[in-house]
């Protein structure tokens, strides 16, 4: 009898732990999606610009995103030209580059860009996305350095070796999602990533796109081609005053999609959904 009766309280003790712990994890769960917001109005954006996508907006200072598809946020795409801003910081903190005047020169061969088809400072290599200048500077930090500043940075999942050190954020298997660009700006602004004060100060200078009485926004965009099928990219932050919002824009064009705008939608569709939360003017 006694050991029916000790069986007994050992179970009943057992349910009510599992209880509580059930309960903690469902807790944990709420709180995770808590903080995310659906806002139908970024799909009216996407849909009258024709394209297909996720526009991720992440308020820092409550916690809380914004978006209007968060599970293709949380989908996985090549980083393209938002890479050069990892590949920046690792240049800068490295001594490949000393600085944003550091002049890049020409090798006199003919790019796909006529811009790219002079001697450019980091700064303008940066601004005008200058590939080859990126593919040159990635091949002098070289596979080795550039997976371990990548690991400490936590971006993204890169697939980067010897035959694909200056490719890798093009083509290949490398993928980041909004998410994920979005973490990684957060920890760049906040001082978190491994480097130098001088780096970060540096890097936050070259970044910033418009800088007015209202607002400063930073950020770099990105465009990829895998199979035929492009995907652009807008990621970044606006500072207004004390306050500071971080961004990823991912879209793909539908078909009757004019080609020659592409390279414009990506952050006119952000700036749109910036203002719908009243974010800028």
């Amino acid at each position: 009898m006694k050991n029916k009766l000790y069986i007994l309280v050992v179970i009943f003790i057992l349910l009510f732990a599992g209880a509580g712990i059930l309960e903690s994890v469902v807790d944990k769960k709420e709180t995770a999606i808590s903080n995310r917001m659906f806002v139908p109005e970024f799909q009216f954006i996407i849909d009258s610009a024709e394209v297909e996508g996720s526009i991720l907006i992440y308020d820092f200072q409550k916690d809380i995103y914004y978006s209007n598809d968060f599970i293709w946020a949380g989908k996985g795409n090549l980083p393209a030209s938002t890479f050069k801003i990892p590949n920046s910081i690792i240049a800068i903190e490295s001594g490949i580059v000393e600085n944003w005047n550091t002049l890049l020169k020409w090798d006199g061969k003919k790019r796909y860009l006529k811009a790219w088809e002079q001697d450019l400072t980091f700064k303008d290599a940066f601004r005008l996305s200058c590939v080859p200048c990126y593919q040159e500077i990635a091949r002098k930090i070289g596979e080795k350095r550039m997976n371990k500043y990548l690991t400490q940075f936590e971006y993204g999942d890169m697939k980067v070796d010897s035959a694909n050190i200056d490719v890798f954020w093009l083509e290949g298997d490398s993928r980041i999602s909004q998410f994920k660009q979005i973490d990684f700006l957060k920890r760049f602004y906040e001082s978190k990533l491994p480097v130098s004060e001088r780096t970060e100060k540096i890097m936050k200078g070259i970044i910033i796109i418009e800088d007015n009485e209202n607002y400063i926004l930073s950020g770099k965009t990105g465009w990829s081609v895998r199979n035929g099928n492009n995907n652009g990219w807008f990621v970044g932050y606006v500072e207004i005053k004390n306050k500071v919002y971080f961004f990823a824009t991912n879209v793909k064009p539908k078909e009757q999609f004019n080609m020659k705008m592409f390279s414009k939608i990506r952050t006119e569709i952000t700036y749109k959904a910036l203002k719908q939360l009243e974010i800028i003017k």
